[in-house]
């Protein structure tokens, strides 16, 4: 009796609205009075926003927010060459934190505040502070969708010899075959993330005159990279065509360096260019390890079977005398001296031992990891390191445009009007809006007829106040037969609040726009991103700039108000669950969830996968049932890659 009246209730529905969809795909109508029992008021959102408060008095802090995950990612397999000089494939992880950046910020009176949007099943965020060179971070807990953040003072120097260096402070770069670059402070053993590279690498060495950072790929060809500690950039000089495990970098020369097997060769820094090499004699292992040069410009050498001091004979070879009178108990990556002159090393482990040695006597003692008994764990490889000694942590930094944003943390160092970019859903990820458009009828819920992948970028000014914004936009999924239009409303900001709005694409006529490129005869702003989604350009990027700068938490976050016009009929809006009808919307149009307990659209803060068509999302996505029953709290990750969740054949390839 129930599937009866629902047929009915269809009928009298699609009679109502005779032009809703001109259909050229075939329905399977099998899927139309599909139920699903979903609690009271559950909307079907994948994501939530998270109220961010820094409370720092240093106003030339520099934050920047990322999301962060427990478990590594894959890379897939690699194949490359190892430090002990042989090919081999195998699977490789990164924790790829960085390349989900959120946002950033500066504290104004001692306090920053951001709105962010995130994953339901994210509970953690990574918060990175930067103020000249010298970044430190921490990861918190989400509490009731809230990060609270208090900066705390540390000590600065870490020299013994204060009489000698006072403003010294030493910091740890490191590389790894997973393509991180991270930091970790000698005082406590703290890691910080700074970059991922463009190839993972097993080598690296600082130019501490010019703030510079070179490292050598691990696989062919072997590229070398150069990564400006000032700004964060990567940038590849050469490829080299050779790779190895030992680089450093000769403050005397301004040369690179680096040694493989039991060859010393120089690089010029600027071009890539090889201009000397030299065997090494007296070695009793010349695999893996690393090179660096003290402060008098000796040169020492360490391999899997230890510490070696590297001296040029009248023969031009590099004679090795050993320092560490016993094979040691570990396998040394990377070798590096700080300020004190003190060395350190790092072992080959997937969780790696910090290690200081004695380079008179060859002693050594575990630093930080598991094995120095004192309950740190590095939790990564480290392949090799280097150190950056800021010789003064009070440095002046000009502002080129007076907004008091200093011009290495200014995104915009020439523009007074803006400092930061906060991304949604990060840096480099998309999220998509995915819509059913037969409402008010079902569909066939497969949720391809219009997929939008966005990435929102939001420009704010140095009181972190939303100055524009850049949405860049595709139709990856655009399988309707009908010309449906997409838009979003911000439900908290009226069109004359709208300075302009530009490179929307307009193919139809049936839509009127103010001057200001909103929608006319709407109470609120209203932005049509395109009024056909068959016609829109991939990675459309349409600006919206504000008349005056907007707080943030009352611009919302992206997708904001997304919405579709179906079938060019304009009071045929169709939104997301409990999303509100634009004034020339459908003011009855409910809380968009159908009778049969399914949505017509869904917002998925992931590149969406959608599935084949007539194919329900329910035979693509094996746990999509169990979290819409559960209201949201199981199976948070459904849409994810994760094991089990998808249903590859049921699924359309990118």
């Amino acid at each position: 009796m129930r599937n009866q009246f629902l047929i009915i209730f269809v009928f009298l529905l699609m009679a109502c609205f005779p032009d809703i969809k001109n259909l050229n795909k075939e329905e399977n109508t099998d899927n139309h009075n599909i139920l699903i029992d979903i609690p009271a008021g559950f909307d079907y959102s994948t994501h939530r926003d998270i109220e961010v408060t820094i409370n720092d008095n240093d106003k030339n802090a520099k934050y920047d927010i990322f999301q962060y995950f427990d478990k590594p990612v894959s890379n897939g397999v690699e194949t490359f060459e190892n430090e002990s000089g042989q090919t081999v494939s195998e699977e490789t992880f990164s924790n790829n934190i960085i390349r989900n950046q959120l946002g950033t910020a500066t504290s104004n009176n001692g306090k920053a505040k951001l709105t962010i949007n995130v994953p339901n099943y994210l509970s953690k965020l990574y918060i990175r502070r930067k103020k000249g060179f010298i970044s430190t971070s921490k990861v918190i807990s989400i509490t009731n969708n809230k990060i609270n953040y208090t900066h705390q003072e540390a000590k600065t120097s870490f020299n013994k010899s204060n009489k000698l260096k006072p403003l010294t402070t030493d910091y740890l770069y490191c590389v790894n075959g997973s393509g991180e670059l991270f930091t970790v402070d000698p005082l406590n053993g703290n890691q910080t993330l700074l970059a991922s590279m463009p190839m993972g690498s097993f080598t690296c060495a600082i130019d501490p005159t010019n703030n510079v950072l070179y490292s050598i790929g691990k696989s062919s060809p072997f590229p070398l990279m150069k990564y400006t500690i000032s700004n964060d950039t990567w940038e590849t000089i050469a490829n080299l065509g050779i790779g190895g495990p030992r680089l450093g970098f000769n403050s005397n020369d301004g040369l690179l360096y680096f040694s493989k097997n039991d060859k010393v060769y120089t690089f010029d820094p600027s071009n890539g260019n090889q201009l000397n090499s030299w065997d090494i004699i007296g070695l009793d292992s010349a695999s893996g390890g690393d090179l660096d040069f003290a402060e008098n410009g000796d040169l020492y050498i360490c391999t899997f079977s230890g510490l070696y001091k590297l001296d040029l004979d009248g023969n031009g070879k590099y004679q090795s005398t050993r320092i560490s009178a016993d094979n040691l108990p570990f396998s040394p990556t990377s070798m590096s001296f700080d300020s004190n002159q003190e060395l350190w090393l790092a072992d080959n482990g997937s969780s790696s031992d910090l290690i200081i040695m004695d380079i008179i006597t060859g002693g050594w003692q575990y630093k930080y990891g598991i094995n120095a008994d004192n309950g740190t764990d590095m939790g990564r490889t480290i392949n090799d390191l280097s150190t950056l000694s800021v010789v003064d942590n009070d440095y002046v930094d000009s502002d080129t445009d007076g907004d008091t944003t200093l011009d290495n943390d200014d995104c915009a160092p020439n523009d007074p009007d803006i400092s930061f970019k906060t991304y949604t859903p990060s840096k480099y990820g998309l999220g998509t809006v995915v819509f059913e458009d037969l409402w008010p009828s079902a569909g066939d819920y497969d949720f391809n007829d219009v997929a939008l992948n966005y990435r929102a970028v939001l420009y704010t000014n140095s009181q972190n106040l939303a100055v524009k914004l850049d949405f860049i936009c595709t139709a990856k999924s655009h399988r309707s037969g009908s010309i449906n239009a997409i838009g979003f409303q911000f439900d908290n900001v009226l069109s004359s609040q709208i300075e302009s709005v530009t490179n929307t694409k307009i193919f139809e006529n049936y839509l009127s726009f103010n001057s200001n490129g909103t929608e006319a005869g709407q109470d609120k702003a209203v932005i049509i991103l395109t009024d056909n989604a068959h016609k829109m350009p991939d990675d459309l990027t349409v600006t919206v700039e504000f008349t005056e700068p907007i707080n943030t938490s009352l611009l919302g976050t992206a997708p904001f108000n997304t919405f579709i016009i179906g079938n060019q009929v304009r009071n045929n809006e169709i939104h997301l669950p409990y999303k509100t009808s634009s004034t020339l919307g459908n003011q009855s149009a409910g809380n968009f969830i159908a009778n049969t307990g399914y949505p017509w659209a869904i917002s998925i803060i992931h590149d969406f996968k959608v599935p084949k068509e007539t194919v329900p999302i329910t035979s693509a996505y094996n746990n999509f049932n169990t979290w819409a029953t559960s209201g949201g709290t199981q199976n948070e990750d459904w849409y994810t890659d994760s094991p089990g969740n998808r249903n590859n054949s049921n699924i359309e390839d990118d």
